[in-house]
């Protein structure tokens, strides 16, 4: 058996595009220190919004294999080399925002049977054997049905590594701290002019904002700043990217942070604590 790097760090996310907005430089720091990192995505975000004109044509799986080549692109900028389809590739259909009558589509991951698609995440979690794992909190960040769904099918792979022989040690939420996130906005509406963006977002449409006292950790990733906005701009069809900021299909500019935060929900947080791997009593690698 091949030997396993001694940080291993599990990502799980819903879309492509997902992992390089609220993870990049999280990513391309462990990768960069010899951490393997492995990005589970759930679907390959076949009803996203497609923002270049000359690329609107692309709907339902020409989409999708669009945005699987966007995800390979991203993940060679963020330095990591173990990037996954849960349950192989067109397992599971991007559902759509929620509320919308795609939701009831018999095939897309909203629809999936939780502990199925928890099983198929166990098995990697077996492999892979990491010692943290990142997804969203309960509401999916921001209420998306896929973005809901990856955190029910990651927590319920969790309890099931444990049941297989693999307890994560760590595991950790998105999040914002609203001071962090005030202050960019503010910032923000001072440098809208300079940018190629006409309006700005709001606070609101910023995933995973909490109040500072649930925010455990603080990945610095300014370092790797650069590999964050190249794996953004990979994804082409749904952001455009202008430094320090990024738009959506909404055409609103929001912070781009390098600096990303996290809440632990499983495992102990040490103060002030700035390595998602912390407490574990584990060297880099490099």
């Amino acid at each position: 058996m091949m030997e396993l790097p001694a940080r291993r760090l599990l990502l799980v996310h819903a879309h492509p595009d997902d992992e390089s907005i609220n993870n990049g430089a999280t990513m391309a720091r462990y990768a960069a220190e010899g951490a393997q990192v492995t990005l589970v995505t759930c679907t390959l975000g076949e009803r996203g919004e497609v923002i270049p004109p000359e690329l609107r044509h692309l709907t339902g799986a020409a989409l999708g294999l669009r945005r699987r080549g966007e995800l390979a692109e991203a993940v060679r900028a963020l330095g990591v080399g173990d990037a996954r389809l849960l349950g192989g590739a067109g397992r599971y259909g991007d559902s759509g925002m929620m509320g919308i009558a795609d939701n009831a589509d018999p095939g897309c991951f909203w629809q999936a049977e939780v502990d199925e698609a928890a099983g198929c995440l166990a098995e990697v979690i077996v492999e892979v054997r990491p010692q943290v794992l990142v997804t969203y909190d309960d509401q999916g960040g921001y209420g998306h049905p896929d973005h809901i769904q990856a955190h029910r099918v990651a927590m319920r792979a969790v309890e099931l590594a444990d049941e297989r022989g693999h307890r994560i040690d760590k595991v950790y939420w998105n999040r914002v701290p609203r001071s962090v996130a005030e202050a960019a906005f503010a910032r923000l509406q001072d440098e809208l002019a300079a940018s190629p963006f006409g309006k700005a977002a709001t606070l609101d449409d910023v995933p995973g904002v909490v109040d500072d006292e649930r925010i455990t950790t603080a990945v610095d990733g300014t370092a790797h700043a650069a590999a964050k906005a190249a794996a953004m701009r990979a994804h082409t069809t749904q952001i455009e990217v202008a430094e320090p900021y990024f738009a959506l299909s909404n055409e609103l500019a929001q912070p781009l942070f390098t600096t990303e935060y996290y809440e632990l929900v499983r495992g102990m947080a040490e103060p002030g604590e700035s390595d998602l791997f912390a407490g574990l009593g584990i060297e880099e690698t490099s």
